[in-house]
């Protein structure tokens, strides 16, 4: 049974950092005392280095995309429509910039989430791999 899920996602799209979290997840998952349990001091340095080497991939691709993510929250306040005066916020074609301020908050607060969720996963993998390059350089 597969199950899928798009927790986050906007209007039925696919979530963009879905193969992302699962990979983060899996490799999290890993116990590297299992994985190198009957394997000899160079063999067993070999595979913890291997699994250092695609945590570390998977470190700087979401890397990568945590720095996309925080450019999505820079940029102008959009609740700067606070300084505007009632009567220019009650125009008639105050309406459009409505629109355009609501899409801004909501985009930055699905890029905050969704930052979030990837460093909450990255955090997980760094002592990961803090104790797979030490197991790799004990051989």
């Amino acid at each position: 049974m597969i199950v899928t899920t798009q927790l986050g996602a906007r209007e039925g799209a696919p979530d963009p950092d879905e193969a992302l979290s699962v990979r983060l997840r899996d490799l999290a998952l890993v116990d590297l005392d299992a994985l190198c349990i009957g394997l000899d001091g160079d063999r067993g340095a070999q595979m913890a280095a291997a699994y250092a080497e695609d945590v570390a991939d998977a470190l700087r691709e979401a890397r990568t995309r945590i720095t996309a993510l925080r450019q999505q929250l820079g940029g102008p306040d959009p609740l700067n429509v606070l300084d505007l005066q009632p009567r220019q916020r009650a125009s008639d074609t105050a309406h459009a910039g409505a629109v355009r301020t609501r899409e801004k908050l909501g985009g930055q607060a699905e890029a905050a989430r969704a930052l979030g969720r990837l460093a909450d996963l990255a955090a997980s993998l760094v002592p990961k791999l803090f104790e797979a390059d030490r197991r790799r350089t004990q051989s």
